[in-house]
């Protein structure tokens, strides 16, 4: 784990290329690379996804896939150092074989680019150890990428606490909700979680320590904890009083399960990560305060603070869910052509008040302040979701009144943002089909508006049809409610106004 002969400071004019710049890490890393002055490529396979970011008017796009190698060359052309922040869990069973064929063509097109460095982020975790198929996959991950002969710096981290992480919000959702928890052995294996800005420093200081080239550095923050000990500080910060109930016999699956029904967190995302926390991830060697010195890592409750703080703010920068396959898998977005074959459901309403003011009207549905009608039925539209293994309403939304494409919006995503003009949200629950809800806005004259409000299904065989007829007489009443109280909210002045 020694650096390579030669080692360079990437240039600040030199092209650095992020991969998982639509995800949770990568989106925030990109802005933080911008600031240092480096000019910044994104590899991402829809452009479209980074639309509405602050950002992404001051980055070169490439489309592209690293399990597609022949789209690799284009992106990694003029590159001098690149990130590798992606990864296949989220499309369940197989993600170990899809993220090994990927490093390798990843670092095969790097070696052929001549990129100088690849800076990875694995996971924490004693190699020699009974380590999960998870902490074990993220390592030989970055093992693969080694083996073109690019030097790679492999930051190794355990748990990462900031807003809109997934470790985060699993124990968020679980302290909130719960104020006795059933925990499984798993809760009191020792971890050593790091604060989110802490860990994007350590990302963006390695491009400027050329020691750091071709090594494996593991981070963490200032403290170790247990899984159990987080929740319990995650209480303290918010005020709460929560008792830990040990239950030796609960089994990964099962806590998944739990998981599933309690926080956000589908169950194929969740096991992976509980299988994680049987082992100890703690930082074993001192490599990351002799190679960056002037980072110091903050302790748990003020990483804490700060994640709440920035919830509070409503100034979420990623999510979780930005970058995740759901249970319609990883649709591209749709054109919607050839719509007469498909069954839809089309409203319209006049409104007196301009596209901006209806718009931002339409924007605000979802998360914490719901569908303006019928909340109880989308609740319990969620809660059966949830049960049949599917997202649920509790994803809720980054930010509370923007809406940028890619977002998860409860067990929506959305698809299209066109200022003014156009919403498009694609279901992600569990349905016999794919559906779309579509929120058109149209000039009307002497500053009114028309709103038109249509539902897209494509059914899946006898049983989608059946959905859909069966549901007509809920749609008529659900989605009739909706566009009137939109029309009625935009023209009184916006709903995001008037509940201010």
């Amino acid at each position: 784990m020694t650096a390579k002969d030669g080692a360079q400071a990437t240039p600040r004019d030199g092209l650095v290329l992020v991969t998982g710049a639509t995800g949770y890490v990568g989106g925030r890393l990109v802005p933080h690379l911008l600031a240092r002055g480096h000019r910044v490529r994104c590899l991402v396979r829809d452009a479209a996804r980074l639309a509405g970011r602050e950002w992404s008017a001051a980055v070169e796009t490439t489309t592209g896939d690293v399990l597609r190698p022949e789209t690799l060359p284009a992106a990694l052309d003029g590159v001098e150092a690149a990130y590798y922040l992606v990864h296949s869990m989220a499309r369940g069973e197989g993600f170990h074989e899809r993220d090994m064929a990927a490093a390798r063509a990843f670092g095969r097109a790097a070696a052929a680019a001549g990129v100088k460095r690849i800076v990875y982020l694995g996971g924490l975790g004693d190699p020699a150890s009974d380590l999960s198929h998870h902490l074990r996959s993220r390592q030989e991950t970055g093992a693969a990428l080694r083996e073109a002969g690019v030097p790679v710096t492999e930051f190794r981290a355990a748990v990462v606490v900031g807003s809109g992480s997934i470790s985060f919000e699993m124990i968020r959702h679980l302290t909130e909700r719960l104020p006795a928890m059933v925990c499984p052995q798993w809760v009191y294996t020792r971890v050593q979680p790091i604060a989110v800005d802490d860990l994007l420093r350590y990302l963006v200081a390695a491009l400027e320590v050329p020691a750091s080239a071709g090594r494996i550095v593991e981070i963490g923050g200032a403290d170790v904890q247990t899984y159990g000990g987080m929740m319990l500080g995650y209480a303290e910060a918010r005020g709460l009083r929560r008792w830990l109930v040990p239950v030796p016999a609960l089994t990964p699956r099962l806590s998944s399960y739990w998981v599933h029904l309690v926080t956000p967190i589908p169950s194929v995302i969740a096991r992976p990560l509980i299988e994680g926390l049987r082992s100890e991830t703690v930082v074993r060697e001192p490599d990351a305060r002799e190679l960056f010195p002037d980072i110091v890592p903050v302790d748990y409750r003020s990483a804490v603070r700060a994640a709440l703080g920035t919830l509070a703010s409503g100034a979420v920068e990623t999510a979780w869910s930005d970058a995740l396959v759901t249970t319609c898998g990883d649709a591209p977005p749709a054109a919607l052509a050839g719509r007469e074959a498909m069954l839809s459901e089309r409203r319209e309403a006049l409104v007196p008040a301009d596209a901006s003011a209806v718009f931002a009207t339409v924007c605000s549905l979802g998360g914490a302040r719901g569908y303006l009608v019928y909340d109880w039925a989308w609740e319990a539209r969620g809660v059966l979701d949830r049960l049949v293994g599917g997202v649920g309403l509790r994803r809720g939304r980054r930010d509370p009144d923007e809406l940028r494409p890619g977002d998860a919006l409860d067990f929506w995503r959305v698809e299209a943002v066109d200022p003014g003009r156009l919403l498009r949200l694609r279901a992600e629950m569990k349905v016999p089909g794919e559906a779309w809800l579509e929120f058109e806005l149209q000039p009307a004259g002497d500053e009114q508006t028309r709103l038109v409000q249509t539902a897209y299904f494509a059914p899946k065989g006898l049983g989608g049809l059946l959905y859909w007829h069966a549901l007509t007489p809920v749609h008529a009443r659900i989605f009739s409610g909706m566009i009137c109280a939109l029309a009625r909210e935009a023209g009184a002045g916006g709903r995001a106004r008037a509940r201010r």
